[in-house]
């Protein structure tokens, strides 16, 4: 590798650069105005030319001084966020994920024994909330977005798209051969927005039928059941206590065990999974490798 000058003096040319101050610069760096003078002269004794010009006032940059200031600034940048990474994964510090508390419990939480395996010495904190939590003040270090589109918080990566279907338990699909054996049952509600007017629930999965089949009952003609979170709608389901509509992806090691099958074979469409970072994140190398893993386990359907 080529000589570089002393870091310290690259350090007082990016400050002083920076403020056009080498007062201001000297601030910075806990240094007296005299001793940043002395460093950029050292360094424009070694790139044999001067880098600011100090006559007259203010303090202005000379046209190398002009090339060398992004340079060295975004070396900088790079060199103190390469060591912040190291530190933080030397010191053991676990890699933030936040999602939903649904994709967390039914998705994420069982295939955490895979990344344990692949990558032991980065622990993990998961961050289950339905809140979206803001990624450029660090509140998390990667997020599992659940949208339409993809989400502009980030760098982010597609990960899977779903779809809804009915479920119940195998003795219930058993009572239901056609759809007007609906009639009676019980219907398990998980709520979604009303601003959001495609979300799936109870009352397009009707109308959709109604176009496909014939003497759909109406929803006055079954016994209702609402929860206000997922989860609480998905553990009824699963306890015997209705039909719910829940996403493919969300139950889908419960449908591969056997413990839930679709009530019906009638789709209504979902979201997008969405991994999303900051570009400028200092800990890429781990949260590329987190990626990687992601979007292998999610393509392959892995379990563990």
């Amino acid at each position: 590798m080529s000589q570089l000058p002393p870091l310290i003096e690259l350090r007082a040319f990016e400050a002083a650069a920076r403020h056009l101050s080498f007062k201001q610069a000297a601030a910075e760096l806990g240094v007296t105005p005299t001793a940043i003078s002395h460093h950029i002269r050292l360094l424009e004794r070694y790139c044999g030319c001067p880098l600011f010009r100090r006559r007259p006032r203010p303090l202005s940059l000379t046209e190398p001084g002009e090339r060398l200031f992004p340079a060295i600034r975004d070396g900088l940048t790079i060199f103190a966020g390469a060591i912040a990474a190291v530190k933080q994964d030397a010191g053991g510090r676990p890699l933030r994920i936040t999602t939903t508390n649904a994709f967390a419990h039914c998705w994420l939480v069982p295939r955490l024994p895979g990344w344990g395996k692949l990558r032991p010495d980065v622990p993990m904190e998961v961050i289950g909330t339905d809140a979206v939590l803001d990624l450029k003040r660090r509140e998390a270090d990667v997020a599992i977005r659940y949208a339409r589109t993809a989400p502009v918080d980030g760098t982010s990566q597609l990960l899977a798209t779903d779809s809804f279907y009915a479920y119940c338990r195998p003795a219930l699909k058993a009572k239901l051969r056609r759809v007007t054996d609906l009639h009676g049952q019980v219907l398990v509600h998980a709520f979604w927005s009303p601003s959001d007017t495609e979300a799936p629930t109870w009352q397009r999965w009707l109308a959709l039928a109604g176009q496909r089949w014939k003497n759909v009952p109406a929803a006055k003609d079954m016994q209702h059941l609402s929860f206000r979170e997922e989860l609480h709608a998905l553990e009824a389901v699963l306890s015997g206590q209705g039909i719910g509509i829940f996403s493919d992806v969300l139950v889908a090691s419960k449908v591969a065990d056997g413990t839930l099958v679709k009530a019906f074979d009638l789709r209504l469409p979902g979201y997008q999974f969405h991994l999303v970072h900051e570009a400028d994140h200092p800990r890429q190398q781990i949260i590329r490798a987190f990626a990687s893993w992601l979007g292998s386990t999610v393509a392959s359907g892995r379990a563990d």
